[in-house]
Order: structure tokens, then sequence, then C-alpha cells
């Protein structure tokens, strides 16, 4: 099963491709309730590649694709997020995996991509419980187990370091009003304990891998002015090392770990410490990562006392040194290389980069071909970025995935933002027939692709 190959492959999650929400037993998630709004559509449909997922893999084999990461969803196997198992759930993903087995496609699985099972989120508040911490253990233990035999790659979390930012509370099933410090850093020392007792979990068995995951986010200072050099290292330790230092080593950063101490969170630091001790191997054997833009930090939009988990989002500027998406995410592919040279040679661990890409509108006329060169463009350069790491800095790369290259609904839920090498033919609110048309950059990949297994 072990594979030498570098995988080339798309990566998703559940709520944003499958669709069919109410099918074969799957209970609700936080997701399934949200209705569309004026300029996202809801979460019902998505792209409904639960009914067609052949094609889709048809799609990616044909393109050259070797690899898929996509997301277990955690209420299509244990509906109410603790109890019973849907047979029917693990089923599918037992026949999903074989259907991506059946075409040299490596499965690599996350297991939790924000979608909360809703009974969990309504009478526990999520992942600041740990109830529903231990609950999401015994989930990902079960889907381990039945799929030990044919997935190699396990994921445990999607952008786990997304817990120590504000949208953390959402992404973690958090319904209070009321957000405060204290619970921020339950959720994120929850979900590390989580990460711990899976990781030990993949380990008992022969040849699979564990990797933790994070949204690297490269910083920039503002100025050269000690005060700006001095957030932006703080903001990149509490938002990048912290996490990566974690699943390289078993131990978190020293100054955020001074930080809870000083500010009455030392019972979570000795429940992390405790739960570590008591397992065998919670190391990762890669550091898994998203990357999609760079930014600037300016400590001069920071509020006083605040805590150093958002120093990113609230000195964050614009680089007027940089080219901005339509959405606002300034593309940097020097920053791409950076990351991937830093983690590489920090934490000394095979680097996964699992998503990368660029969102933008796009309209299909049911005839011509979709001349997306800002996306290949955009790709070309990440990727020179990514084996310039590799071949001038060294670092030990396993792949590239590239996010949704098959159209699917953003992160909220707006399906005009498109990433994709292929076309869905959907709106926000028109679902329409949903077919797949390949775009131009669909081409440039799958010719990309050829080219570099030519050359290796």
């Amino acid at each position: 099963m072990k594979n030498s190959k570098f995988l080339w492959g798309n990566s998703v999650s559940s709520m944003q491709t499958e669709g069919a929400w109410d099918k074969d037993g799957k209970g609700l998630s936080v997701y399934d309730v949200k209705e569309a709004t004026a300029t996202s559509s809801d979460w019902k449909v998505a792209i409904d590649e639960y009914h067609r997922y052949e094609e889709d893999f048809d799609l990616m084999k044909n393109a050259g694709m070797n690899c898929y990461r996509f997301q277990i969803s955690w209420s299509r196997v244990i509906p109410t997020g603790d109890g019973e198992v849907n047979q029917a759930g693990l089923d599918y993903y037992i026949q999903f995996v074989e259907a991506l087995l059946k075409r040299n496609l490596v499965p690599v699985v996350c297991l939790y991509h924000f979608d909360m099972p809703l009974a969990l989120a309504k009478k526990e508040n999520g992942f600041v419980s740990d109830y529903v911490r231990d609950a999401f253990v015994r989930f990902s233990k079960i889907v381990i187990k039945a799929l030990a035999s044919k997935v190699q790659y396990w994921i445990p979390f999607n952008e786990q370091n997304c817990t120590m930012f504000e949208e953390g509370f959402q992404n973690s099933g958090y319904l209070k009003e009321q957000k405060s410090v204290a619970d921020q850093y339950k959720i994120a020392t929850n979900s590390l304990i989580a990460y711990a007792e899976i990781a030990d979990y993949v380990h008992t068995f022969d040849g699979l891998q564990v990797g933790g995951m994070v949204a690297y986010q490269e910083m920039y200072p503002n100025t050269p002015k000690p005060q700006d050099v001095m957030v932006t290292r703080k903001a990149n330790e509490f938002i990048n090392e912290d996490f990566l230092s974690f699943f390289a080593t078993g131990k978190r950063s020293g100054e955020v770990i001074q930080f809870m101490k000083t500010n009455g969170l030392t019972d979570l630091v000795n429940q992390l410490e405790d739960k570590v001790h008591q397992l065998n191997n919670v190391k990762s054997d890669f550091l898994a990562f998203s990357y999609y833009y760079s930014l600037v930090i300016d400590a001069t939009k920071i509020a006083p006392n605040v805590a150093p988990n958002y120093y990113m989002s609230q000195g964050k500027v614009l680089n007027p040194n940089l080219a901005t998406s339509e959405y606002g995410w300034q593309i940097d592919a020097q920053g791409f290389r950076n990351c991937i040279a830093k983690m590489a040679d920090r934490y000394r661990l095979p680097i996964f980069p699992v998503e990368n890409g660029i969102g933008a509108q796009e309209v299909w006329d049911g005839e011509h071909e979709i001349q997306d060169d800002y996306r290949i463009q955009y790709h070309q350069e990440h990727i020179k970025a990514m084996k310039d790491a590799m071949q001038i800095d060294g670092a030990d790369v396993i792949g590239y995935l590239g996010w949704g290259l098959i159209d699917i609904p953003s992160s909220t839920g707006n399906m005009e933002k498109r990433y994709g090498l292929v076309y869905v033919n959907r709106g926000n609110h028109d679902l329409r027939d949903l077919s797949r048309t390949p775009k131009k950059s669909y081409y440039w990949f799958k010719k990309m692709i050829a080219e570099e297994k030519e050359l290796r």
C-alpha cells in the first residue's frame, strides 16, 4: 500500500460536495440547516457528488491525477454524533474508497471539516465540550478501523489551527453568543487532545500515516519598526508554529503555554500534557497545510491587551507589492515556497500542501470553453514555487493538491466563487443540470502532470 509517487490531485470537504443531506440515514449537521442568502446557496445539494462520484473520479483520472483528499461526514456515519453507527453511511465511504483505488487514486481522509453534528452542537456546544471531543475520537476510531486496509494517509482535522482564530467558534459547533478567550483555548486544547488520541490509534496499524494540518498564514511586518516585527513574530508563533510544534513533537509552543498559564488556563496546559504522557506515539508522520495568500501585520491596528492569537485578524493590512484577487486575497507564490521551506527546516518532516487555489466568478455560455488563464497562472506560479522549495531549499514534499478542482460552493456557500478546473453547471439558487465541463485550466493541468511524469 506504500505510495512512493508524487501525489497530484484534488481536495474537498463533504458538505461542499456530497449533498444528499437526508439520504440513507444521514443525521443533520450544522451546515444542513443553514439557509440560502442572496449571495449563497444552502448545503442540501452541493454538487451532488454523493450520486456522481464515479463521474468526478473519472475526470480526475483523465487529468492524470493520482490522489483525492476528501472528508468523511461524521453525521453520515453516526447520525447524532454519538451512538449507533449508520451502516449505510459507513458502507458508502467503503465503496467510495474502493472506487478511488480502482482508478489508482490514492485516498487521503480528513475526519473533521467543520460540519459538527447538529445534535452535539445544540446539546453540548461543540468542541468546547469534553463529551464532544471524546465522541469525535470514538467516531474516528470506527472509521479508521473500517478503512485501515485501504487508506494510508489520515488527517484528523482540517485547518486545525483555525480553532485559535475567531471563526474557530463557528467551525467547532459553538452556538453560544458569548465567545470568551477561555472558551477559544478550551476548543483548541480539546482538538489537540482528540488529535493526539487519533494519531496514537492510527499508529497501531502497520503502514498508516497521520498528519496534522494547519491553515498556514504567511505573515510580513508592515514596516521594519520593532513593534511590527514583534507582533508579526508573535502572531506567527500563536497561529502557525504552536500547532505545528505539537504535531511534530507532541509539545505546544512554550510562548503559548506561558500565555495560558499567565491567564488562568494552566488546567488546559496540564490536561493536554497528561494525555500525551498516557499515549505511545502522537507525533505526525507528515505536516499538511492549506495556503492561498499571505498578509501584512500593522501593530498600530491591534487593540491593547488583546490575546496574541488575534493579532493577525486585527493587524491585517493590504500589501501594496502584491496583486489581489477579486475576493481580496493577495497572490503570493513566493510565500508558498517560504512556508514549505520553513516547515521542512524546522520540523524535519515531509510536507504536504493539501489546499491551494484561486476563486473567481465565471459564467459559462453552454458552448465555449471557459478561458481561465488567471487560474493557470496561479497554479503555475505556485507549483514552480513548490518545486523551488524542493530542489533549491531541500524540502521533502509528498504532493500538491488543489482546492476544489471541480467547482464547489465556497466555505460561505457561494457557488459563484469558483475554484475548479471543471465547471459545475449550477448557481446559488438555480441547480440547473449539475453537469461537469472542463475549463481551459483542466487541459493545462493534464498536460503539466503528463510532463512531470515524463521527467521522473
